[in-house]
């Protein structure tokens, strides 16, 4: 299995995927800031992946910290790791959980709270994998025999500590022994589609083809897809989906065309505090991502650019959340609420 991301004596190391797929690179992160640049600079991304950055970013800070004055420092920690990417809630979800730790156990001395709290990021990790495996045993059976899955950006191995969301579905859809193929947008402008969905699935020996992300209606129009599998970064409360740019231009394809559309994500995703994803903080991303590619300028010099790097498919476009409780189905006001209450 791809490692994405893992704590050895040196610090937080994790594949550098701005490097993919023509270098497979691993950084080594030693202290704090690093893992936020790291988690800024998109060195690491995918929702469930940046949950496990930024829980191993509040241990290794506090490893790095002065044992006099934790209290000050571990805010300080939070509050340049929260503020590295606005719209994956698991990014907040994780430094939740530390913080929420440490307030347990802040009476401990502190080397035995620093191993305490570096623990419990190795932890998050370790459940993030089973949590991915516990969604593709769920998601399997959704995912038709003999036809082809249509992916959007990477939400695989290497946008969680292992095996993956969406592709976790398709991973354990061809364990089952289902014949499936997979066709990935190349997903503009950080073409996460084309340069690690491709790799990753290669890498697995999962047949693949890469399209364009404005083919998918052509291939769907042609029957030639089976379902769609995304990830997701946060969903709200009524099943509103916020995902990588595009996710909801796919959605709608899907709908007009009949084809079943399917979320995998982990309860970490679920924000319920939010009515709908009208509510969800969509991150805008710097205009060279847009105007060049590889550096290489696609664009005159001077464009204007809007480049958000996230949009919102509403429920109605969805035909099914799958988590590692379970499925959710319309109305997902009540079914998700349901699955986050399951102990």
């Amino acid at each position: 299995m791809i490692e994405t991301i893992y704590w050895n004596d040196e610090g937080v190391v994790m594949i550098d995927q701005t490097r993919l797929p023509n270098e497979e690179i691993y950084v080594t992160c030693r202290n704090y800031q690093e893992v936020a640049d790291a988690i800024r600079t998109m060195i690491i991304r995918g929702a469930p992946a940046i949950g496990v950055a930024a829980a191993m970013g509040v241990a290794i800070g506090v490893a790095k910290a002065d044992p006099a004055n934790l209290d000050a420092e571990l805010a300080v920690i939070s509050k340049e790791l929260a503020g590295t990417r606005p719209t994956a809630v698991n990014l907040f979800w994780a430094i939740d959980r530390m913080n929420r730790l440490y307030s347990e156990i802040r009476h401990l001395p502190y080397e035995e709270l620093r191993d305490r709290l570096i623990e419990e990021a190795k932890l998050v990790r370790v459940e993030d994998i089973e949590i991915n495996r516990a969604m593709g045993r769920h998601g399997a059976p959704l995912v038709p025999d003999g036809k082809t899955v249509l992916t959007h950006c990477n939400a695989g191995a290497l946008a969680t500590a292992g095996y993956g969301t969406a592709l976790g579905v398709i991973r354990a859809a061809i364990e089952a022994g289902k014949k499936i193929d997979v066709y990935a947008d190349e997903t503009r402008p950080f073409l996460q589609g084309a340069r690690l969905t491709v790799w990753e699935l290669q890498h697995d020996g999962i047949e693949t083809t890469l399209i364009t992300d404005n083919m998918a209606g052509h291939f769907m129009r042609a029957g030639q897809i089976g379902c769609v599998v995304v990830g997701a970064d946060r969903i709200a409360a009524n099943g509103d989906v916020a995902n990588k740019i595009g996710t909801y231009s796919v959605a709608v394809l899907a709908k007009e065309n009949n084809v079943p559309f399917y979320v995998a994500a982990p309860i970490s995703t679920l924000d319920l505090t939010l009515t709908s994803g009208e509510q969800i903080p969509i991150e805008e991303r710097g205009a060279s991502e847009v105007t060049q590619v590889f550096g290489i300028p696609v664009a005159p010099a001077g464009t204007k650019v809007r480049n958000p790097a996230f949009d919102v498919t509403p429920n109605r476009y969805v035909t099914a959340i799958i988590t590692e409780k379970g499925v959710a189905r319309t109305p997902f006001v009540e079914s998700l609420r349901a699955l986050a209450e399951q102990k």
